[in-house]
């Protein structure tokens, strides 16, 4: 039994609901009856939402769709989080009203600046857009002409960003068109701060936080210039007061669809009154630069019932509960031969802050690695995704995986544990790769690669260098370059390499059989999907 107190006992129950349509009501949207001839008399007359489907039979699985019991967390891959029910409730409200959209955003800013205690607040389909509004609102303003002629036309045109802040994520500030500027030191700040200057982009993490390039360090130099700086915040915790701008930001973004609860594809930028509203010039319903990051009616008035939650909500119940998930697990799991469990409780970063649990193992005893059991679970029923999935045979038995409690919802946790006892106690029969025999096949030189995409071809050139079955080298691509490492076992060949871009980096693993001077298979780049290669020697 909890430790809690009834009260907050009481609350939790509901928390618990959270992400349940069912929590909302159990009379259909379609239903014409009163609420009275549904038995709900003291029950405000409105249709209510009722959830149609479980795990193994919905919407989803109507579409050959299998749905995941998350233990990964936030990912906008794993569709973000689950909605609240209130964040349910306004969206669908909302879908039985038209409004004029500046006056509903007006209301909204208004409410954002009460609740976050910002100056003001709009909505955005999510942080990625917030990024891009308001770069652009920086850059031109609310000058009708300079709205136009983005992106070829602008005045200010930089944005700087810390090399310590580059990430996938500001494709936002450069799909406007502006040069990115690196610095690596307040002096180097100081001294590429210009009239070119539009903004600084910052992300939120432990690297700006404190030091010489802590936010409140680059917010104060970039006040002498009378540059605004925006604090990308999408995966924290909203605290108020508002932790980035007490530090003299301009603006800060966050993800409406990650602790928050709120749509998926939503987010939130507070800050100064001026800059939040020129932010929303640029998008829809207007005809500027932001007209695609339409954010709807239903999308604004659900994430501001995430945010007004927010601060209602009881977070140390949540966090007691997440806590309680991850002994659960961990309980279930205990005697496993080798196996190593660890509850690792909330720490103090406000991005994805909630208990974890860590599990090593060998994989000589428990015979299954950490690869496999990833494979395992995603292809049971139901199918579960955790975080990692270190670990894979011969070369590797030491395995590991975590759990990650913050996207679960009640009752997953006996689902992941029993998942996880089978796995381990019953793991079936894997056996080592099989290794193709015979000498390794020579690689030495240059080729001259084609990539077939889905769609398109890709030209590219490999410079190979070989000791035994060892391969290096270098991967020029049609752009970006990289570094080759990988191995050769008779004639098939592993080649792998990050090529750093813009913000970001691209992990290509190719596989293939090599045949005289020509060699051909597949290439694996992560979440941008596989394709298919070949090579002549140059």
């Amino acid at each position: 039994m909890s430790p809690l107190n009834t009260s907050k006992w009481s609350r939790r129950e509901i928390l618990k609901q959270s992400g349940m349509l069912s929590a909302l009501g159990a009379v259909s949207a379609a239903s014409p009856l009163p609420a009275s001839a549904a038995g709900l008399a003291d029950q405000p007359k409105r249709p209510m939402l009722v959830k149609d489907g479980d795990i193994h039979d919905n919407l989803f699985t109507r579409i050959g769709v299998r749905p995941i019991v998350n233990g990964h967390g936030t990912y906008t891959i794993l569709s973000g989080s689950c909605s609240l029910p209130e964040v349910k409730q306004a969206m669908f409200d909302a879908s039985f009203y038209f409004v004029q959209m500046d006056e509903m955003m007006d209301g909204i800013g208004a409410q954002l600046a009460q609740l976050t205690g910002a100056e003001w607040g709009i909505t955005t389909t999510g942080c990625a857009a917030a990024i891009c509004l308001a770069t652009v609102a920086c850059v031109a303003g609310t000058d009708i002409e300079r709205c136009q002629a983005l992106p070829y036309i602008k005045t200010r045109d930089q944005v700087i960003i810390p090399k310590h802040s580059r990430n996938a994520y500001d494709i936002g500030v450069r799909m406007s068109g502006v040069e990115v500027i690196e610095v690596d030191s307040a002096a180097e700040f100081r001294a590429k701060l210009s009239e070119r200057t539009a903004m600084v982009y910052i992300l939120s993490g432990p690297e700006s936080v404190t030091g010489p390039m802590s936010i409140a360090t680059l917010c104060a130099i970039a006040k002498e210039k009378n540059v605004p700086v925006f604090v990308d915040a999408a995966a924290e915790e909203p605290v108020k007061p508002n932790i980035h701008l007490a530090a003299g930001a301009s603006l800060v973004a966050y993800s409406g669809g990650k602790c928050m609860r709120g749509p998926q594809s939503s987010g939130m930028l507070i800050g100064k009154k001026d800059l939040c509203k020129a932010a929303y010039y640029q998008a829809a319903p207007h005809h500027c630069y932001g007209r695609a990051l339409k954010c709807s009616k239903e999308e604004a008035m659900g994430l501001l019932a995430a945010v007004r939650q927010w601060y209602k909500r009881d977070h140390a119940a949540e966090q007691a509960q997440w806590m309680a998930w991850m002994q659960h697990i961990a309980d279930r799991l205990k005697g496993l031969p080798s196996l190593t469990v660890e509850v690792e409780p909330a720490g103090t970063d406000l991005s994805n802050r909630c208990p974890n649990l860590h599990l090593r193992w060998d994989a000589n005893a428990l015979k299954i690695t950490g690869t496999e059991l990833v494979a395992r679970l995603d292809a049971g029923s139901p199918r579960i995704v955790l975080t990692g999935g270190q670990g894979h045979r011969p070369e590797m038995m030491q395995s590991s995986i975590s759990v990650t409690s913050y996207m679960m919802q009640p009752g997953d946790e006996r689902i992941i544990a029993d998942a996880l006892y089978e796995a381990f106690s019953k793991p079936g029969s894997y056996e080592n790769p099989v290794v193709p025999a015979g000498p390794p096949a020579s690689v030495q030189g240059k080729w001259g690669v084609s990539i077939q995409y889905l769609r398109g071809v890709g030209e590219q050139h490999f410079v190979l260098e070989q000791k035994g079955s060892e391969v290096t080298g270098d991967h020029h691509g049609e752009i970006y370059n990289a570094k080759f490492n990988g191995s050769i076992h008779g004639d098939r060949i592993e080649l792998r390499s990050v090529m750093q871009v813009s913000g970001n980096e691209i992990r290509s693993t190719f596989k293939g059989t090599i045949q005289g001077s020509r060699m051909a298979g597949t290439v694996n780049m992560g979440e941008y999907g596989e394709a298919n290669w070949s090579a002549v020697r140059a």
